[in-house]
Protein backbone atom coordinates (compact mmCIF):
# COMPACT_ATOMS: atom_id res chain seq x y z
CA UNK A 1 0.00 0.00 0.00
CA UNK A 2 0.99 3.68 -0.35
CA UNK A 3 1.66 5.75 2.11
CA UNK A 4 -0.99 7.66 1.31
CA UNK A 5 -3.27 4.94 1.72
CA UNK A 6 -1.63 3.99 4.84
CA UNK A 7 -2.00 7.61 6.61
CA UNK A 8 -5.80 7.55 5.62
CA UNK A 9 -6.03 4.45 6.98
CA UNK A 10 -4.44 5.55 10.76
CA UNK A 11 -6.10 8.66 10.11
CA UNK A 12 -9.85 6.41 10.37
CA UNK A 13 -8.11 4.35 12.95
CA UNK A 14 -7.46 7.33 15.45
CA UNK A 15 -10.89 9.19 14.39
CA UNK A 16 -12.25 5.65 16.02
CA UNK A 17 -10.48 6.09 18.94
CA UNK A 18 -11.57 9.30 19.54
CA UNK A 19 -15.12 8.85 19.14
CA UNK A 20 -14.72 5.70 21.61
CA UNK A 21 -13.51 8.08 24.44
CA UNK A 22 -10.18 7.85 24.20
CA UNK A 23 -8.44 11.41 25.46
CA UNK A 24 -7.34 13.69 22.52
CA UNK A 25 -3.70 14.01 23.59
CA UNK A 26 -3.55 10.46 23.20
CA UNK A 27 -5.36 9.98 19.63
CA UNK A 28 -3.38 12.76 18.46
CA UNK A 29 0.26 10.98 19.73
CA UNK A 30 -1.11 7.81 18.19
CA UNK A 31 -1.38 9.40 15.10
CA UNK A 32 1.52 11.45 15.24
CA UNK A 33 3.86 7.94 15.85
CA UNK A 34 1.71 6.16 13.37
CA UNK A 35 2.83 8.68 10.76
CA UNK A 36 6.02 8.66 11.78
CA UNK A 37 6.35 5.05 10.91
CA UNK A 38 5.23 5.34 7.50
CA UNK A 39 7.00 8.51 6.49
CA UNK A 40 10.54 6.84 7.89
CA UNK A 41 10.63 9.43 10.93
CA UNK A 42 12.61 7.80 13.80
CA UNK A 43 10.80 7.95 17.26
CA UNK A 44 13.18 10.11 19.05
CA UNK A 45 12.25 12.88 16.71
CA UNK A 46 9.45 13.82 19.10
CA UNK A 47 11.93 13.84 22.14
CA UNK A 48 14.41 16.38 19.68
CA UNK A 49 11.51 18.33 18.87
CA UNK A 50 10.80 19.02 22.28
CA UNK A 51 15.07 19.91 23.20
CA UNK A 52 15.29 21.98 20.47
CA UNK A 53 11.77 24.27 21.34
CA UNK A 54 13.44 24.85 24.85
CA UNK A 55 16.61 24.93 24.27
CA UNK A 56 16.02 27.55 21.57
CA UNK A 57 13.52 29.25 23.12
CA UNK A 58 14.35 30.92 26.15
CA UNK A 59 10.81 31.79 26.66
CA UNK A 60 8.90 29.04 26.85
CA UNK A 61 11.20 28.39 29.94
CA UNK A 62 8.71 30.47 31.60
CA UNK A 63 5.72 28.34 31.25
CA UNK A 64 6.96 26.18 34.23
CA UNK A 65 7.64 28.83 36.14
CA UNK A 66 3.98 30.66 35.93
CA UNK A 67 2.32 27.23 36.52
CA UNK A 68 4.61 26.97 39.52
CA UNK A 69 3.55 30.71 40.84
CA UNK A 70 0.10 29.55 40.58
CA UNK A 71 -0.13 26.65 43.01
CA UNK A 72 2.10 29.16 45.03
CA UNK A 73 -0.44 31.65 45.50
CA UNK A 74 -3.11 28.91 46.19
CA UNK A 75 -1.14 27.43 48.75
CA UNK A 76 -0.19 30.59 50.34
CA UNK A 77 -3.52 31.99 50.83
CA UNK A 78 -3.32 34.70 48.15
CA UNK A 79 -5.65 33.39 45.75
CA UNK A 80 -8.44 33.21 48.63
CA UNK A 81 -7.73 36.69 49.04
CA UNK A 82 -8.25 37.48 45.60
CA UNK A 83 -11.68 36.13 45.15
CA UNK A 84 -12.48 37.72 49.14
CA UNK A 85 -12.03 41.02 47.35
CA UNK A 86 -14.16 40.45 44.33
CA UNK A 87 -16.80 39.46 46.38
CA UNK A 88 -17.01 42.34 48.37
CA UNK A 89 -17.01 44.16 45.59
CA UNK A 90 -20.05 42.23 43.28
CA UNK A 91 -21.72 40.33 46.37
CA UNK A 92 -24.53 43.14 46.35
CA UNK A 93 -25.47 41.74 42.66
CA UNK A 94 -27.51 38.58 41.83
CA UNK A 95 -25.01 35.92 41.22
CA UNK A 96 -22.37 38.02 42.77
CA UNK A 97 -20.01 35.28 44.08
CA UNK A 98 -20.34 33.71 40.60
CA UNK A 99 -19.62 37.02 39.25
CA UNK A 100 -16.87 37.18 41.91
CA UNK A 101 -15.16 33.59 40.56
CA UNK A 102 -14.89 34.80 36.91
CA UNK A 103 -13.37 38.26 38.74
CA UNK A 104 -10.96 36.11 40.77
CA UNK A 105 -9.69 33.95 37.95
CA UNK A 106 -9.31 37.49 36.06
CA UNK A 107 -6.87 38.74 38.91
CA UNK A 108 -5.70 34.95 39.56
CA UNK A 109 -4.47 34.88 35.73
CA UNK A 110 -2.53 37.98 36.07
CA UNK A 111 0.34 36.03 37.95
CA UNK A 112 -0.03 32.88 36.43
CA UNK A 113 -0.66 33.23 32.63
CA UNK A 114 -2.15 29.32 33.16
CA UNK A 115 -5.54 28.83 32.23
CA UNK A 116 -5.18 25.41 33.39
CA UNK A 117 -3.65 26.22 36.80
CA UNK A 118 -6.29 29.10 36.70
CA UNK A 119 -9.48 26.33 36.63
CA UNK A 120 -7.86 24.41 38.77
CA UNK A 121 -7.23 26.87 41.75
CA UNK A 122 -10.39 29.28 41.43
CA UNK A 123 -12.74 25.75 40.29
CA UNK A 124 -11.21 23.98 43.74
CA UNK A 125 -11.50 26.92 45.70
CA UNK A 126 -14.95 28.56 44.75
CA UNK A 127 -17.16 25.55 43.50
CA UNK A 128 -17.83 24.39 46.91
CA UNK A 129 -18.70 27.97 47.88
CA UNK A 130 -21.28 28.54 45.44
CA UNK A 131 -22.86 25.29 46.20
CA UNK A 132 -23.13 26.56 49.58
CA UNK A 133 -24.47 29.42 48.29
CA UNK A 134 -27.66 28.19 46.55
CA UNK A 135 -26.38 27.45 42.49
CA UNK A 136 -26.24 24.51 40.57
CA UNK A 137 -23.10 22.37 40.79
CA UNK A 138 -22.71 22.36 37.11
CA UNK A 139 -23.28 25.96 36.45
CA UNK A 140 -20.53 26.34 39.25
CA UNK A 141 -18.26 23.86 37.42
CA UNK A 142 -19.05 25.82 34.09
CA UNK A 143 -18.21 28.98 35.70
CA UNK A 144 -14.74 27.73 36.73
CA UNK A 145 -13.69 26.27 33.42
CA UNK A 146 -15.16 29.58 31.83
CA UNK A 147 -13.16 31.91 33.91
CA UNK A 148 -10.29 29.88 33.63
CA UNK A 149 -10.21 31.02 29.52
CA UNK A 150 -8.94 34.31 30.59
CA UNK A 151 -5.47 32.24 31.84
CA UNK A 152 -3.77 32.77 28.90
CA UNK A 153 -5.23 36.04 27.99
CA UNK A 154 -5.04 38.36 30.88
CA UNK A 155 -1.10 38.96 31.20
CA UNK A 156 1.49 37.44 31.78
CA UNK A 157 0.50 34.75 29.36
CA UNK A 158 2.43 31.60 28.68
CA UNK A 159 0.47 31.20 25.12
CA UNK A 160 1.33 34.78 24.32
CA UNK A 161 5.06 33.90 25.18
CA UNK A 162 4.91 31.00 22.93
CA UNK A 163 3.30 33.08 19.98
CA UNK A 164 6.12 35.89 20.42
CA UNK A 165 8.90 33.14 20.07
CA UNK A 166 7.08 31.46 17.02
CA UNK A 167 6.23 34.77 15.62
CA UNK A 168 9.53 37.11 15.97
CA UNK A 169 7.41 39.72 17.70
CA UNK A 170 7.61 41.64 20.90
CA UNK A 171 6.62 39.75 23.89
CA UNK A 172 5.75 42.53 25.91
CA UNK A 173 3.95 44.33 22.96
CA UNK A 174 1.58 41.51 23.12
CA UNK A 175 1.01 41.62 26.73
CA UNK A 176 -0.21 45.02 26.46
CA UNK A 177 -2.19 44.45 23.76
CA UNK A 178 -4.23 41.55 25.81
CA UNK A 179 -5.31 43.43 28.03
CA UNK A 180 -8.34 45.12 27.30
CA UNK A 181 -9.29 41.88 25.25
CA UNK A 182 -8.88 40.24 28.41
CA UNK A 183 -10.70 42.61 31.09
CA UNK A 184 -13.83 41.88 28.03
CA UNK A 185 -13.38 38.59 28.37
CA UNK A 186 -14.49 38.60 32.07
CA UNK A 187 -16.78 41.39 31.97
CA UNK A 188 -18.62 39.44 29.21
CA UNK A 189 -19.28 36.43 31.05
CA UNK A 190 -20.17 38.01 34.42
CA UNK A 191 -23.02 39.24 32.52
CA UNK A 192 -23.45 35.67 31.75
CA UNK A 193 -23.63 34.87 35.50
CA UNK A 194 -25.61 37.75 36.07
CA UNK A 195 -28.61 36.79 33.59
CA UNK A 196 -28.53 33.52 34.81
CA UNK A 197 -28.48 34.03 38.28
CA UNK A 198 -31.43 36.51 38.58
CA UNK A 199 -33.60 33.84 36.14
CA UNK A 200 -32.69 31.38 38.33
CA UNK A 201 -32.54 33.09 41.90
CA UNK A 202 -29.38 31.38 42.31
CA UNK A 203 -26.98 32.82 44.87
CA UNK A 204 -27.02 34.80 48.49
CA UNK A 205 -27.01 39.02 48.20
CA UNK A 206 -24.86 40.74 50.57
CA UNK A 207 -25.24 44.41 51.23
CA UNK A 208 -22.56 46.78 49.84
CA UNK A 209 -19.76 47.82 52.48
CA UNK A 210 -17.55 50.40 51.16
CA UNK A 211 -15.24 49.08 54.94
CA UNK A 212 -15.88 45.56 53.69
CA UNK A 213 -13.82 46.23 50.07
CA UNK A 214 -11.32 48.50 51.93
CA UNK A 215 -10.73 45.65 54.85
CA UNK A 216 -10.37 42.86 51.54
CA UNK A 217 -8.28 44.94 49.48
CA UNK A 218 -5.62 45.50 52.41
CA UNK A 219 -6.00 41.66 52.71
CA UNK A 220 -4.83 41.10 48.84
CA UNK A 221 -2.56 43.64 48.90
CA UNK A 222 0.29 40.71 48.58
CA UNK A 223 -1.91 39.49 45.35
CA UNK A 224 -1.67 43.27 43.98
CA UNK A 225 1.57 43.88 44.76
CA UNK A 226 3.16 40.60 42.86
CA UNK A 227 0.37 41.83 39.79
CA UNK A 228 2.19 44.53 39.97
CA UNK A 229 5.42 43.41 40.22
CA UNK A 230 5.54 41.51 36.65
CA UNK A 231 3.75 44.08 34.82
CA UNK A 232 6.38 46.08 35.65
CA UNK A 233 9.47 44.47 35.37
CA UNK A 234 8.13 43.48 31.89
CA UNK A 235 6.72 46.38 30.62
CA UNK A 236 9.69 48.83 31.91
CA UNK A 237 12.22 45.92 30.47
CA UNK A 238 13.65 45.34 34.08
CA UNK A 239 13.61 41.82 33.20
CA UNK A 240 12.37 39.26 30.40
CA UNK A 241 9.11 37.40 30.94
CA UNK A 242 11.03 34.40 31.63
CA UNK A 243 13.37 36.36 34.56
CA UNK A 244 9.69 38.10 35.45
CA UNK A 245 8.48 34.36 36.15
CA UNK A 246 11.53 33.34 38.00
CA UNK A 247 11.11 37.06 40.05
CA UNK A 248 7.75 36.23 40.76
CA UNK A 249 8.24 32.54 41.49
CA UNK A 250 11.07 33.80 44.35
CA UNK A 251 8.88 36.47 45.84
CA UNK A 252 5.83 34.13 46.46
CA UNK A 253 8.31 31.17 48.13
CA UNK A 254 9.36 33.78 50.42
CA UNK A 255 6.33 35.78 51.33
CA UNK A 256 4.53 32.18 51.92
CA UNK A 257 7.56 30.63 54.37
CA UNK A 258 7.73 34.12 56.27
CA UNK A 259 3.96 34.72 56.61
CA UNK A 260 3.53 31.20 57.92
CA UNK A 261 6.25 31.96 60.68
CA UNK A 262 4.69 35.15 61.36
CA UNK A 263 0.95 34.76 60.83
CA UNK A 264 0.71 33.05 64.25
CA UNK A 265 2.53 36.02 66.18
CA UNK A 266 0.00 39.08 64.70
CA UNK A 267 -3.30 37.04 64.16
CA UNK A 268 -5.80 37.75 67.46
CA UNK A 269 -7.54 34.92 65.89
CA UNK A 270 -8.33 32.52 62.90
CA UNK A 271 -12.00 31.15 61.36
CA UNK A 272 -12.09 27.34 60.87
CA UNK A 273 -10.31 27.65 57.16
CA UNK A 274 -7.03 29.38 59.05
CA UNK A 275 -8.12 33.21 58.00
CA UNK A 276 -8.22 36.07 60.15
CA UNK A 277 -10.65 37.03 61.88
CA UNK A 278 -9.11 40.53 62.78
CA UNK A 279 -8.64 43.72 60.95
CA UNK A 280 -4.36 43.65 61.69
CA UNK A 281 -3.78 40.41 60.51
CA UNK A 282 -5.31 40.49 57.71
CA UNK A 283 -1.97 42.34 56.47
CA UNK A 284 -0.85 38.80 56.24
CA UNK A 285 -1.33 35.92 54.47
CA UNK A 286 -1.58 31.93 55.67
CA UNK A 287 2.08 30.88 54.39
CA UNK A 288 3.16 27.47 53.83
CA UNK A 289 6.23 25.26 55.48
CA UNK A 290 9.28 25.14 53.60
CA UNK A 291 8.59 21.33 53.97
CA UNK A 292 5.52 22.13 51.82
CA UNK A 293 7.54 22.73 49.14
CA UNK A 294 7.99 19.79 47.27
CA UNK A 295 4.30 18.83 47.06
CA UNK A 296 3.91 22.14 45.67
CA UNK A 297 6.40 22.10 43.12
CA UNK A 298 5.01 18.21 41.75
CA UNK A 299 1.50 19.42 41.45
CA UNK A 300 2.85 21.95 39.23
CA UNK A 301 5.30 19.71 37.96
CA UNK A 302 2.12 17.27 36.67
CA UNK A 303 0.57 20.05 35.24
CA UNK A 304 4.13 20.90 32.93
CA UNK A 305 4.14 17.15 32.09
CA UNK A 306 0.99 17.47 30.42
CA UNK A 307 1.41 20.05 29.14
CA UNK A 308 5.77 19.67 27.85
CA UNK A 309 5.14 16.63 25.97
CA UNK A 310 2.13 18.48 23.98
CA UNK A 311 4.36 20.73 23.01
CA UNK A 312 6.77 18.04 21.50
CA UNK A 313 3.92 16.28 19.86
CA UNK A 314 2.43 19.16 18.18
CA UNK A 315 6.26 20.48 16.83
CA UNK A 316 6.25 16.85 14.96
CA UNK A 317 2.58 17.13 14.14
CA UNK A 318 3.99 20.58 11.90
CA UNK A 319 6.48 18.31 10.63
CA UNK A 320 4.58 16.01 9.12
CA UNK A 321 1.65 18.12 8.03
CA UNK A 322 4.22 20.08 6.33
CA UNK A 323 5.10 16.68 4.79
CA UNK A 324 2.40 15.81 3.48
CA UNK A 325 1.60 19.51 2.28
CA UNK A 326 -1.20 20.04 5.01
CA UNK A 327 0.07 23.55 5.43
CA UNK A 328 0.67 24.63 2.10
CA UNK A 329 -3.01 23.63 0.96
CA UNK A 330 -4.19 25.82 3.40
CA UNK A 331 -2.50 28.66 3.24
CA UNK A 332 -2.87 28.64 -0.59
CA UNK A 333 -7.15 28.29 0.05
CA UNK A 334 -7.05 30.80 2.45
CA UNK A 335 -4.82 33.44 0.45
CA UNK A 336 -7.33 32.84 -2.83
CA UNK A 337 -9.85 33.74 -1.38
CA UNK A 338 -8.74 37.48 -1.06
CA UNK A 339 -9.66 40.15 0.99
CA UNK A 340 -9.14 41.69 4.82
CA UNK A 341 -12.24 40.59 5.48
CA UNK A 342 -12.55 37.48 4.04
CA UNK A 343 -9.28 36.30 5.16
CA UNK A 344 -9.99 37.34 8.63
CA UNK A 345 -13.31 35.24 8.82
CA UNK A 346 -11.84 32.12 6.87
CA UNK A 347 -8.94 32.30 9.17
CA UNK A 348 -10.64 32.78 12.75
CA UNK A 349 -13.58 29.94 11.42
CA UNK A 350 -9.96 27.58 11.51
CA UNK A 351 -8.93 28.63 14.47
CA UNK A 352 -12.43 28.02 16.01
CA UNK A 353 -12.31 24.24 14.36
CA UNK A 354 -9.23 23.26 15.43
CA UNK A 355 -9.94 24.20 18.82
CA UNK A 356 -12.63 22.28 18.89
CA UNK A 357 -10.32 19.30 18.72
CA UNK A 358 -6.66 20.45 19.75
CA UNK A 359 -4.98 22.65 23.14
CA UNK A 360 -3.76 26.00 22.18
CA UNK A 361 -0.53 25.29 22.17
CA UNK A 362 -0.76 23.12 18.99
CA UNK A 363 -2.82 25.43 17.24
CA UNK A 364 -0.65 27.73 17.96
CA UNK A 365 2.69 25.83 16.87
CA UNK A 366 0.65 24.73 13.99
CA UNK A 367 -1.64 27.32 12.74
CA UNK A 368 0.25 30.50 13.29
CA UNK A 369 3.32 29.95 10.60
CA UNK A 370 0.20 29.68 8.23
CA UNK A 371 -2.11 31.88 8.74
CA UNK A 372 -0.18 35.11 10.49
CA UNK A 373 1.70 36.05 7.35
CA UNK A 374 -1.23 35.62 4.91
CA UNK A 375 -2.69 38.19 7.62
CA UNK A 376 0.12 40.25 7.53
CA UNK A 377 -0.61 40.53 3.90
CA UNK A 378 -3.69 41.88 4.20
CA UNK A 379 -3.41 44.48 5.77
CA UNK A 380 -3.77 43.21 9.85
CA UNK A 381 -1.91 44.26 11.95
CA UNK A 382 0.30 41.45 13.33
CA UNK A 383 -0.13 42.42 17.12
CA UNK A 384 -3.54 42.62 16.04
CA UNK A 385 -4.12 39.34 14.56
CA UNK A 386 -1.87 37.49 16.93
CA UNK A 387 -4.90 38.72 20.04
CA UNK A 388 -7.34 37.56 17.42
CA UNK A 389 -5.83 34.50 17.07
CA UNK A 390 -5.04 33.61 20.56
CA UNK A 391 -8.81 34.93 21.91
CA UNK A 392 -9.77 32.38 19.33
CA UNK A 393 -7.40 29.61 20.52
CA UNK A 394 -8.40 30.09 24.66
CA UNK A 395 -12.03 29.79 23.34
CA UNK A 396 -11.09 26.29 22.55
CA UNK A 397 -10.85 25.74 25.97
CA UNK A 398 -14.53 25.29 26.43
CA UNK A 399 -15.65 24.43 22.75
CA UNK A 400 -16.76 20.85 22.72
CA UNK A 401 -15.69 17.92 22.38
CA UNK A 402 -11.96 18.66 23.68
CA UNK A 403 -12.49 21.82 25.70
CA UNK A 404 -9.82 21.12 28.38
CA UNK A 405 -10.85 23.49 30.85
CA UNK A 406 -14.14 21.32 30.93
CA UNK A 407 -12.04 18.29 31.87
CA UNK A 408 -9.83 20.24 34.52
CA UNK A 409 -13.15 21.95 35.77
CA UNK A 410 -14.76 18.61 36.34
CA UNK A 411 -11.86 16.88 37.43
CA UNK A 412 -11.56 19.08 40.72
CA UNK A 413 -15.31 19.83 41.37
CA UNK A 414 -16.24 16.19 40.57
CA UNK A 415 -18.95 16.97 37.82
CA UNK A 416 -19.11 14.86 35.29
CA UNK A 417 -17.57 16.45 31.56
CA UNK A 418 -21.24 16.12 29.89
CA UNK A 419 -22.97 17.40 32.94
CA UNK A 420 -21.00 20.98 32.55
CA UNK A 421 -22.03 21.42 28.86
CA UNK A 422 -25.11 22.93 29.14
CA UNK A 423 -23.88 26.13 31.34
CA UNK A 424 -21.01 25.86 29.02
CA UNK A 425 -22.25 27.41 26.19
CA UNK A 426 -23.29 30.37 27.46
CA UNK A 427 -20.27 31.38 28.31
CA UNK A 428 -19.14 29.92 24.81
CA UNK A 429 -21.62 32.38 23.57
CA UNK A 430 -20.47 35.18 25.35
CA UNK A 431 -16.61 34.63 24.39
CA UNK A 432 -17.59 33.97 21.01
CA UNK A 433 -19.40 37.86 20.97
CA UNK A 434 -16.13 39.05 22.34
CA UNK A 435 -13.90 37.25 19.72
CA UNK A 436 -15.99 39.06 17.14
CA UNK A 437 -16.06 42.30 18.65
CA UNK A 438 -12.45 42.48 18.98
CA UNK A 439 -11.74 41.14 15.65
CA UNK A 440 -13.37 44.03 14.02
CA UNK A 441 -12.32 46.83 16.02
CA UNK A 442 -8.47 46.79 15.95
CA UNK A 443 -8.03 49.71 18.63
CA UNK A 444 -9.31 47.14 21.70
CA UNK A 445 -5.97 45.74 20.87
CA UNK A 446 -3.78 47.96 19.83
CA UNK A 447 -4.83 51.27 21.78
CA UNK A 448 -2.52 50.55 24.59
CA UNK A 449 0.27 50.39 22.27
CA UNK A 450 2.69 53.21 22.39
CA UNK A 451 2.78 54.51 19.15
CA UNK A 452 -0.29 53.46 17.75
Amino acid sequence: MTDSTWITLISLGVTGLFMLGVPVFLVIAYWVIGCSVVLGMTFDNIGAALTYAFSNGFALLAMPLFILTGDLINKAGIARRLSDFAYSILGWLRGGLAMAAIGACGLFAAISGSNSATTATIGSMMHPEMVKGGYDTRFAAATAAAGGTVGIIIPPSIIFIVYGFLMNLPISDLFVAGIIPGVMMVVGMQLVCWVLSKYNGWGHIIPFDITRVLRTAFGAWLGFFAIGLVLWGIYTGKFSPTEAAAVTVGFCVIVGVLSHWLFPLVASGVDQEGRPTSYGASLLVEGFRIRDLPSITMRSAQITGILAPLIGISVVMQQILSLLGAQEAIGTWVAGLGGYWIVLAASMAIIFVAGMVLESLPVTIILAPILAPLAAANGMDPIHFAVIFLVGASIGFVTPPYGLNLYVASSVTGVPYMRLLRYALYYLAALLTVWILVAVMPPLATILLPGR
